[in-house]
């Protein structure tokens, strides 16, 4: 009798096995990465760590606003959505006019 060579041992070979995919961060990792990101975004580089943290929020919900919601990733979009508005508000305002942000 000839060996398989692991030919049959699983029936639908292109599905993830017991452990799952293991090729990047889990969602609950990339919820508590988005609000490092946006908490750090409020004292230095908002405009870059905003949208950081709302991509690694938006992530850690699956890609989608239905369903349930890990609590990190939704404080992630929400916290990076004002963290990039308020960069937003003063690079508009220091690049207006020479007195200030208002």
């Amino acid at each position: 009798m000839m060996a398989s060579f692991g030919h049959g041992t699983r029936r639908h070979p292109r599905t993830r096995g017991r452990t799952g995919s293991r090729s990047g961060p889990d969602r609950a990792t990339l919820g508590i990465i988005g609000v490092i990101c946006a908490v750090a975004g409020f004292f230095t580089l908002g405009i870059i760590l905003g949208p950081a943290a709302i991509v690694c929020g938006w992530l850690a919900m699956g890609r989608s606003w239905t369903g349930t919601r890990s609590l990190p990733a939704l404080v992630a979009v929400v916290l990076g959505a004002i963290d990039t508005l308020l960069a937003v508000i003063f690079l508009a305002g220091a690049a207006g006019s020479g007195y200030g942000m208002f």
